[in-house]
């Protein structure tokens, strides 16, 4: 999956639409001013930066798998202890954090259900465990739902992002139950996103970025044309608003 990429390459592409889902969320968590709080998946830092603005440097810790992602966090948000982890061994003792957040990472998990277990480990008993994933099913009305019917339409039977897990309704719920987590209950959250025209809303998709940018990295000159032209086709020249909804699921340790 491609995520060793540039950070300012996947700011353009999903920051986009991860920006106002950490708003969301930690609108939704009502995270308390004293709380220590790990975000699991960083990324360059979007639910990180968001996490220090209420909390302080002092109360976040992070991980991600990505070389990149992780200089970039710590280069962003000095004072945060950042650390290169996948989320199935993260480095922390039990009981460390009164809550754990992984922000559109559990359908990249290597392993969800011992990512979830990892989450529910290190935090206390009693503290929140949470987690988001686009709504990419089939069907979904995730932000990049447009991107795959068309890629559907230029391409019937392509590979799309419908079969990772956490994306269909109640995958997130049934992990956290599996994983021994208390009190889950599921969120939808929702962003809206305008882009002024069509190629501001293209461009960031021939990055490289997620299965969308290995989707259009792996077609020819034609294929790819094809695919800019049905997208347009879809979504009109612009203004193009974007309204994606994300599950949510919220357990206790």
């Amino acid at each position: 999956m491609a995520f060793d990429v540039a950070a300012d390459a996947y700011d353009r592409f999903m920051g986009r639409y991860s920006v106002p889902l950490a708003s969301e969320l930690l609108e939704a968590l009502g995270v308390e001013p004293s709380d220590r709080v790990l975000d699991v998946g960083c990324g360059p830092g979007v639910l990180t930066r968001r996490l220090v603005e209420l909390l302080g440097p002092a109360q976040v810790a992070a991980v991600d798998p990505s070389t990149p992602f992780v200089g970039a966090a710590r280069e962003r948000l000095p004072g945060v202890d950042i650390r290169q982890s996948p989320a199935e061994e993260l480095p922390f003792a039990d009981d460390s954090f009164d809550a754990a957040l992984a922000q559109l990472v559990v359908p990249f998990m290597a392993d969800p259900a011992a990512g979830i277990a990892q989450m529910r480990r290190v935090t206390r008993p009693g503290g929140a465990v949470a987690a988001t994933a686009w709504n990419h099913a089939a069907d979904g009305t995730g932000p990049l739902s447009p991107f795959w019917r068309a890629v559907s339409a230029a391409d019937p039977g392509a590979y799309d992002e419908s079969d990772l897990l956490g994306q269909r309704e109640g995958d997130l719920v049934t992990l956290f139950r599996d994983a021994g987590l208390a009190d889950v209950r599921q969120l939808t959250l929702t962003i809206e996103v305008t882009h002024g025209t069509f190629e501001e809303w293209w461009e960031p998709y021939t990055w490289g970025v997620g299965p969308a940018g290995d989707h259009v990295a792996g077609l020819d000159d034609a294929g790819r044309q094809r695919l800019h032209d049905r997208a347009r086709e879809l979504l009109g020249d612009g203004p193009i608003t974007i309204v994606g909804n994300a599950w949510c699921a919220v357990g206790r340790a």
